[in-house]
């Protein structure tokens, strides 16, 4: 059967029309669906250590951390950037800023598994990168946060498993200003780069000499 070009070109502008009417209709659906539920509570907290890249990535590990996000914090310049505080003249520390759901995760096991994923013995930076962006600190919010991470730092002193004190500082939060775009998720976006510097930085190798087998371990893990 042949049809006209005004017969098809009609039939076309019906089938647009009644596609049209359909999309809008689900649109005006979906606009009378209640909106879903609001996602847990969560909380945040600050932890410098060494390099943002690895402690983004030994976070984001951790069952009950919904995210991180690499930035510099601590120091006297605003909005700074990668080079003005790996320079040094910021007092900005490379640090990472975790939301975390408490009903999954504590603020107590992120502080315990903090420790064990750096060397809180170095009081130059961490592992191969050394300067004070580098140097390692837990920024608190509160009494409470403050009286709970000096507390893990006399039991990790008093167990002596470590070869020296712990210089790792407790420092009042200040404001967090994100790092560039480029940073954040660096060990997904750039796996292979950053397998190689980690790697390269023996930072890992170090962990195993400090902690054995605690090193790394995640909340929650018996093993």
């Amino acid at each position: 059967m042949k049809f006209s070009n005004t017969t098809l070109i009609a039939a076309g502008a019906g089938l647009f029309a009644a596609g049209g009417a359909f999309v809008w209709s689900a649109m005006a659906e979906q606009s009378d669906t209640p909106p879903p539920l609001q996602a847990a509570n969560t909380e945040t907290a600050i932890f410098a250590g060494g390099c943002f890249w690895c402690t983004e990535a030994d976070f984001d590990k951790v069952d009950g951390v919904v995210a991180t996000v690499s930035g510099y914090t601590g120091g006297r310049v605003d909005n700074p950037s990668y080079r003005q505080v790996t320079g040094g003249d910021t007092g900005h520390y490379e640090a990472v800023q975790v939301t975390y759901e408490p009903s999954k995760v504590s603020y107590e096991e992120l502080v315990d598994y903090y420790f064990r994923t750096i060397d809180p013995t170095d009081d130059r930076g961490q592992f191969c990168d050394k300067g004070s962006s580098y140097l390692s600190a837990v920024f608190v919010e509160d009494g409470d946060q403050r009286a709970i991470v000096e507390s893990e730092i006399e039991e990790i002193e008093s167990s002596g498993v470590l070869p020296g004190p712990v210089v790792t500082r407790v420092l009042d939060e200040a404001t967090f200003w994100e790092a560039e775009d480029y940073h954040q998720n660096y060990y997904k976006t750039t796996p292979v780069k950053y397998r190689f510097y980690r790697q390269g930085c023996g930072r890992d190798a170090r962990l195993e000499d400090l902690w054995s087998d605690d090193a790394m371990r995640l909340p929650g893990s018996t093993s």
